[in-house]
């Protein structure tokens, strides 16, 4: 029993990492993205390129290899062998648009991790030069060393 325990409180401490639970809604955002793509490439962009090879349902386009052979009664004897090629175009589409947003959704994050990085870097910088000006010891400033030379020559005539 005290194994069983064991057991079920290391799943537990499993599931409760947080990087468990992001790749958990990753895969949910994955599947609902995966419907939007698939109706925008189904519903909007195949239309259009269905005008293109003049079928409105791409997959009807195939390139018949060997019709199906039937017999007297029209019975299928044998299978026709299709090659399915308006299916592939689609799935190819589906496919450059998903890795289209995924790589715009790469780019971002790496420009907003580099203009976060660059932020820290300023900061950082900013606070050396700030904890360089405290530990400088104050010294007199310019017009006051040209005033103090100004004397030194007028006592040494």
């Amino acid at each position: 029993m005290e194994e069983k325990k064991g057991m079920i409180q290391e799943f537990k401490e499993f599931i409760m990492r947080g990087n468990v639970l992001d790749m958990a809604v990753g895969v949910i955002i994955a599947g609902a993205f995966g419907k939007i793509t698939a109706s925008l490439v189904n519903d909007i962009l195949m239309p259009f390129i269905s005008l293109i090879f003049g079928t409105r349902d791409m997959t009807a386009l195939n390139i018949i290899v060997r019709e199906a052979v039937l017999d007297g009664e029209g019975n299928v004897v044998k299978e026709a062998i299709v090659l399915g090629f308006g299916t592939l175009v689609a799935t190819i589409i589906d496919f450059i648009l998903i890795a289209l947003v995924i790589f715009l959704i790469v780019k971002s994050f790496n420009k907003a991790r580099a203009k976060a990085e660059a932020k820290k870097a300023a900061e950082a910088a900013a606070a050396a030069e700030a904890a360089a000006a405290e530990e400088a010891p104050a010294g007199p400033t310019q017009e006051e060393l040209l005033a103090e030379i100004r004397d030194l020559l007028k006592a040494s005539k």
